[in-house]
Order: structure tokens, then C-alpha cells, then sequence
């Protein structure tokens, strides 16, 4: 087993699903992947259990019934690798809206820089969006400045989907007491771990569109990461 695990929720993903988890491996550091399916029609998981014959020592599935959300999958994920003993612990994209590469530079943060939680900024210096249509860039950097403004801390890129949690960081959230399932999540995570004092670096990234597959983001989504950032401000 190896020390860093990279944690991909997938809800059909099956275009995507066997170049990320190549791309992952195929990196200098060795990380172990954990995919939480949450029964993909399209046969993603089938996939992954294909792969695990190539991958057996390092390639984890957990297959939950039915579509129940970014965050729960997310949680059910710390928890499986806190349980396993796992030091470092990432949230990755399916769709290469993350780059693989950028792996070991948030790991790096950690190891090297005395992060706990470290995160992938677009919004940061040297920071990057390519691909998006303007009105998305306008929606996603104006949701941060509102983050920022309405919870009164400094993290540039409040909604940002790949991280890089020591263990001891999430080991310091309450997990069971998280509260938002969709894009409010990553702001609820981010948010928790500021109130327990988590040392957190932000790392520059270039987030680049989905090429492949279908976007899950919804006005449903947006509108309860904008009225639960509001109640956020009351957890301790």
C-alpha cells in the first residue's frame, strides 16, 4: 500500500474513467486511487473492475447505490482511507479538469512546505482557466470574492475541487457534521478547516473544461453553495 490516495467520485465517467486512472499511475510518485461510483448507468464501474485486474495492489472501488451526491461520496472516501491508513489524501476530478501531473506538487506542499491541506488555485499568481466560456469564469471567480467576503477568509479559490489533505487534517472535521452535498461542499471543507487552524497552502493549477462526458454542475447546485455559504457562518 502507499502513503497518498487519490479519491475520483464518478457518475458516468465512462469515456474518462480508464485515461485518468492511467494518467495517475503513470506519475514518478506512487499514489493508489479509490473510485466511489454511484452506480453509473453507462457501466463506469465495470471498468474500473476490468482495471483492477492490471491494477489489483492499488486500484480501489466502492460502488454506492444511486446518485447521492459529490460530498457524500467524498466523505464515504475519507473515511475508507483514514480506516486503511493512508497519510495523504486527495479529491480529484474524472474529467482531467484536473491535471494528473499537478499530483506531486500538492503532495509537495504537504511533505515539504508544512501544509495540512494543501489546494489547487486557479486564482492564485499563476493560476489558470482554459476553456470556460466567459460567463462560467465570471460565475466561478465572483463566487470565491463572495465566499471570501461572507466567511471573512483568505483562501483565493474557495470552491476548488482538487486538494490534498494530511490525515491529521481531517481528522481535526467533524465529518458525520458535514452538511452540503454539491458545490457548497468544497467551501463547507475548506471553511472547517480553517476553524480547526489548518495549516493550508494554495498551489497554482491551469483548470482546463471537460473534454469528454457531461458536466454535473446545475443552477440547483449554485444556488445552494450561494444561501449555504450564509449559514456556514455558524459552524464552530
Amino acid at each position: 500500500m502507499n502513503t497518498s490516495i487519490v479519491i475520483i467520485p464518478t457518475y458516468n465517467e465512462k469515456e474518462n474513467i480508464e485515461p485518468i486512472i492511467r494518467a495517475v499511475f503513470s506519475q514518478k510518485t506512487a499514489f493508489d486511487i479509490l473510485i466511489v461510483d454511484d452506480s453509473s448507468p453507462d457501466g463506469t464501474a465495470d471498468i474500473v473492475r476490468r482495471l483492477q485486474n492490471v491494477f489489483s495492489e492499488c486500484l480501489h472501488l466502492e460502488v454506492r447505490h444511486g446518485k447521492q451526491g459529490l460530498g457524500t461520496a467524498y466523505i464515504h472516501g475519507f473515511k475508507w482511507a483514514l480506516a486503511k491508513g493512508y497519510d495523504y489524501i486527495f479529491e480529484m476530478d474524472a474529467d482531467f479538469s484536473h491535471n494528473p501531473a499537478d499530483l506531486e506538487r500538492l503532495l509537495l506542499a504537504c511533505t515539504e512546505r508544512g501544509a495540512q491541506l494543501s489546494i489547487g488555485s486557479r486564482y492564485v499568481k499563476d493560476g489558470k482557466v482554459e476553456n470556460w466560456p466567459l460567463e462560467r469564469r465570471l460565475m466561478s471567480y465572483f463566487a470565491s470574492v463572495y465566499v471570501r467576503i461572507v466567511l471573512g477568509i483568505s483562501i483565493r479559490d474557495t470552491t476548488a475541487g482538487f486538494v490534498c489533505y494530511h490525515k491529521s487534517a481531517l481528522a481535526k472535521i467533524d465529518l458525520d457534521n458535514v452538511k452540503f452535498l454539491g458545490y457548497a461542499f468544497q467551501i463547507e471543507m475548506k471553511y472547517r478547516a480553517i476553524k480547526k487552524l489548518v495549516p493550508i497552502i494554495e498551489v497554482p493549477i491551469t483548470f482546463k473544461d471537460r473534454v469528454l462526458g457531461h458536466s454535473k454542475m446545475s443552477v440547483k447546485i449554485f444556488q445552494e453553495a450561494f444561501w449555504g455559504v450564509i449559514k456556514m457562518r455558524w459552524i464552530k
